[in-house]
């Protein structure tokens, strides 16, 4: 194999490795993505860009639904899946040509295929053997489902956007973000939704005033939530006029639907790539080892996004990645990621944006000087519907000078409202400053400002 020479080789095409391949390139660094799929990875794919134009779908289902309220008049109406299926894959594909663009412009090297490195630091590519000064591992993640007979029977959150028809009747198994996003939009769009979930709450990692409020919103949306259930087996029905799918759970009981989506984690792809080989770290479920300025056990072998475990969210990754980049190629030599007071938002319906420490953690980290302060109310939109839905608002403060330390809201427009206050998070704004900031009227952001 012929050696080419580089300053850093990427092997991912997702947006972490993207922003760390254009932002070495615009410092003059020789680079070389290798990406074996489309361009931009999971979150463009099948990932945050076609989840957040199904959930606005959704979305106008819901104003639809309300119009009448404010005075409306509407037609008989009716929604056409495979029509908005195929303008997201439109969109999308316009997406890819854009990224593409963006590596051209800049100059860095697209090899199309698997690449993987070798013991001698090098970077493998089909026939070609890739020589870098650094190396950038940036795969990313993949669904996972468990080991159940008929597992291959569903379909994972791939699948879910491989659809081309809306099911009729839907299972969703797990309770985490993917789970209840996938809920709220296919039970907008029409579905009949059952969501399993093994334990007894949602959302395991965020406050649990958010999960109950969210449960609580599923359940008057008419998803049915089956706590302390798991899927023992799935197998295939046929009758007379269907075939569909029979779950069996563990509590003896069974659901037919016609579709069971997995969405019951992620893993790292990791496999394949020859780390244990070139001596990377791998923990104990798969994720690659870095420490704080994303350096892995190898020499000179550096790991950013989903695939080392750290807070697995798409800016997270670009972040780290264009920090790395700043550090190496830049001479910024302190540049690093705080992973820190990193907001979220879950577009559930309602959505949910969170910023900074749960208020069990808080108690956890800081004990008795936590104080919190929480409000519930139904936004003004709701003033003239007949079907209200609740707000709910939470703030986490510590310490005599009751420095917010989380920010935690659910209720329609937390999604867009939480990037201003996480600012003021980052920041260490305390409870008084929340108090001397005027209120924007009539709002549901006000309410951050005036809790008693």
């Amino acid at each position: 194999m012929q050696d080419q020479t580089f300053d850093l080789a990427v092997l991912g095409g997702g947006s972490g490795g993207i922003a760390t391949a254009r932002r070495a390139a615009q410092y003059g660094a020789k680079v070389v993505l290798i990406e074996p799929a489309r361009l931009g990875g999971t979150c463009v794919n099948v990932g945050c860009v076609p989840k957040k134009l199904m959930w606005h779908a959704a979305q106008i289902a819901g104003t639809l639904a309300e119009a009448a309220g404010y005075g409306f008049e509407l037609a008989a109406h009716s929604h056409d899946w495979s029509a908005l299926v195929e303008r997201r894959e439109a969109y999308i594909r316009r997406l890819n040509g854009i990224y593409r663009d963006g590596l051209d412009r800049d100059r860095v090297s697209l090899v199309e295929g698997y690449g993987r490195l070798l013991p001698d630091g090098r970077v493998a590519c089909g026939e070609k053997a890739i020589a870098a000064r650094h190396v950038l591992i940036a795969t990313g993640g993949k669904p996972q489902r468990p080991t159940v007979p008929g597992a291959e029977l569903g379909i994972d959150s791939d699948g879910f956007f491989a659809l081309q028809a809306m099911p009729n009747r839907v299972a969703v198994v797990g309770a985490g973000y993917i789970a209840v996003e996938l809920c709220g939009v296919l039970r907008a769009l029409g579905a009949e939704v059952t969501l399993i979930v093994r334990g007894q709450r949602l959302l395991s990692s965020f406050d649990a005033m958010l999960a109950e409020a969210l449960s609580a919103e599923l359940i008057q949306q008419g998803v049915r939530i089956r706590y302390g259930c798991e899927v023992k087996r799935l197998e295939r029905q046929h009758d007379s006029s269907s075939s569909s799918l029979g779950a069996s759970l563990n509590d003896g009981t069974a659901i037919a639907v016609d579709t069971l989506i997995w969405a019951t984690g992620r893993r790292a792809n990791t496999e394949g790539l020859g780390l244990a080989e070139a001596g990377v770290k791998l923990d104990d479920a798969g994720h690659i080892v870095v420490d704080d300025w994303q350096n892995s056990s190898r020499e000179s072998v550096h790991a950013v996004g989903d695939v080392t475990g750290r807070v697995p969210l798409t800016p997270v990754a670009i972040a780290a990645g264009r920090r790395l980049a700043d550090r190496l190629f830049d001479g910024q030599s302190e540049r690093k990621l705080d992973y820190a007071n990193i907001a979220s938002v879950v577009f559930s319906h309602p959505p949910i944006g969170t910023v900074g420490l749960s208020e069990d953690a808080a108690r956890k980290q800081y004990g008795d000087v936590v104080k919190i302060y929480n409000t519930r109310f139904k936004a003004l939109y709701y003033g003239l519907l007949e079907h209200k839905h609740e707000t709910a608002m939470k703030l986490v403060c510590v310490g005599p000078e009751q420095k917010v330390v989380g920010v935690h809201v659910i209720g329609i427009g937390a999604d867009e409202m939480i990037q201003g206050f996480a600012v003021a998070v980052r920041m260490g704004a305390t409870k008084r400053d929340f108090d001397d900031t005027v209120a924007i009227h009539p709002t549901s952001s006000e309410e951050l400002v005036t809790m008693r």
